[in-house]
């Protein structure tokens, strides 16, 4: 069986913009791929210690597991959720990694750049976190990565230093994920839909926003999201289309509208068409997403702590196994044992 990877960010809660966005397509292709796919949902903690070491994380990565189950996430015996720390494979094969990537080509990674920019010191984890990205694909032969678009050029770093071990020792030691076209095609996120900032709708909702009204955050108390949305910036046409050039606010409700209540965005677009008056659309989408915090909400205080561990307790045999099978042939081939 082939393998779909991703990662989740323990750091931060997530925004209705990251939920909407990537979060709920990622459990339906997980629940679409399962009988077929081995579909490995990791906890990064080894990455998240880059940025934010503090005492909050294990309570962070349990929510947020929480949230995939509560999204929807239907487990079986091919959904397998582990923490990075507790599979040693990814941090020896990072150091494996370090001795093929080159500091040239680390260094050109954009976020790399973005994060230091300015700065006189920045810790060695940003300049090498590519590298244990990298790691906790090829440790799973993992062809599908569903990731961001800041993330492409990491995944690009990995089909590089795959098909470098592989050509060092003519042999295929890795199974390199595919190329980032083929991901996005495979993952139908092409035509995804982006939830713009409430307050400036030019740009897309972020939880770094300093102004709380242009975010809802999923762990926003429902009526106080409800506020944000009549808050909502729009414009002064009085007319209901989608427009994002010419209507950016208008056009990111009927957005929140259809992927609230999983409708078609044309079928939104086709309900409200010629109506002129703003704030029935925005009493509208209020109420759909208070409905669906309040409902999200109860269903994550309704998964106990304990049925996360035991989640990660299998996942963590299943991927050892699997990591230390792959870690034993590359160590051989290195002349390690």
């Amino acid at each position: 069986m082939k393998t779909i990877l991703t990662g989740i960010r323990v750091n931060s809660e997530p925004t209705l913009g990251n939920y909407l966005g990537a979060l709920l397509p990622m459990v339906r292709l997980a629940n679409e791929h399962k009988n077929d796919y081995h579909i490995n949902i990791f906890v990064p903690d080894l990455h998240s210690i880059i940025s934010d070491v503090d005492g909050d994380l294990q309570k962070n990565l349990v929510r947020s597991l929480k949230i995939y189950l509560a999204a929807g996430l239907e487990p079986n015996e091919n959904v397998h959720f582990y923490r990075q720390s507790r599979v040693p494979a990814h941090s020896e094969l990072m150091w494996i990694l370090n001795t093929v990537a080159t500091m040239g080509e680390l260094s050109r990674m954009t976020q790399y750049k973005e994060k230091s920019e300015g700065k006189t010191s920045v810790n060695a984890g940003i300049f090498t976190y590519p590298v244990l990205m990298a790691a906790d694909i090829l440790l799973y032969d993992a062809e599908y990565v569903p990731v961001g678009e800041d993330q492409f050029q990491h995944l690009e770093l990995t089909r590089n230093l795959a098909m470098r071990v592989n050509n060092r020792f003519n042999t295929e030691l890795f199974v390199p994920p595919v190329k980032t076209e083929e991901q996005v095609k495979f993952m139908t996120v092409g035509n995804a839909l982006r939830i713009r900032d409430l307050q400036n709708p030019e740009k897309k909702m972020s939880k770094s926003t300093k102004s709380e009204n242009s975010k809802i955050m999923m762990s926003d108390a429902p009526e106080v999201a409800a506020k944000k949305i009549m808050s909502a910036t729009t414009d002064s046409l009085a007319k209901i289309q989608y427009d994002m050039f010419n209507q950016p606010g208008i056009s990111n409700l009927l957005q929140i509208e259809a992927l609230v209540n999983d409708l078609s965005l044309q079928d939104v677009i086709s309900t409200w068409a010629g109506e002129t008056r703003y704030g029935d659309l925005k009493q509208k989408v209020a109420s759909s997403v208070k409905t669906m915090l309040e409902d999200f909400q109860n269903k994550i205080a309704q998964i106990p702590d304990a049925t996360i561990y035991e989640y990660l307790e299998m996942g963590e045999v299943y991927a050892n196994g699997v990591a230390n099978k792959k870690l034993a042939i590359v160590k051989q081939a290195f002349g390690l044992c």
